[in-house]
């Protein structure tokens, strides 16, 4: 995994900051990195290549009626996505599917896009000023972590068990 992990993080520092060759280089490694797992998925009787191509075939024609089909395309193509999605897995929770091995930032930004597209006034932050940009964010993001750890907090572990917390309250609310 920890390789498949480096190269996913240096395909978005390729896409981020590098170059069309940069980007090329840490796709064909990341895709080698994905036709080695199922090589040897393959060899223990699982599935092969072909069966994860299939899948994303099939995939991409179920989520996009619009594109492959006669359906007319939606106004909130995100939200229809996910409607899709949580229908074809047969999710209970609005929060069901999002990696757990994500990185503490990214998977609460999930979380919180998920919430908000079931309802906006689910969780932390409801009533407070909405608008800031991005620097602004990416400051006080970063002041709360420089604080953090001036005083031996591990930001990172404090956040996890914070989304932890609020995930639970999601699923409650969600159940009731």
């Amino acid at each position: 995994m920890k390789h498949l992990i480096e190269e996913t993080a240096e395909v978005v520092d390729a896409i981020e900051v590098g170059t069309a060759d940069d980007q090329r280089e840490e796709l064909g490694d990341l895709l080698m990195q994905v036709v080695f797992h199922a090589s040897i998925a393959s060899d223990e009787g699982e599935y092969d290549i072909a069966e994860v191509v299939r899948g994303i075939t099939d995939k991409l024609i179920a989520r996009h009626p619009y594109v492959y089909g006669d359906a007319e395309v939606p106004d909130d193509l995100d939200a229809s996505w996910e409607r899709r999605k949580k229908a074809a897995k047969h999710r209970d929770s609005s929060l069901d599917g999002i990696a757990d091995a994500l990185p503490t930032l990214a998977r609460a930004a999930k979380v919180a896009q998920r919430v908000h597209d079931v309802g906006p006034d689910m969780g932390p932050a409801q009533d407070e000023d909405l608008s800031i940009s991005d620097r602004e964010a990416g400051e006080k993001i970063l002041s709360l972590v420089r604080r953090a750890q001036r005083v031996g907090v591990d930001a990172d572990q404090a956040t996890r068990a914070a989304l932890r917390r609020w995930e639970a309250e999601i699923r409650a609310a969600e159940q009731s």
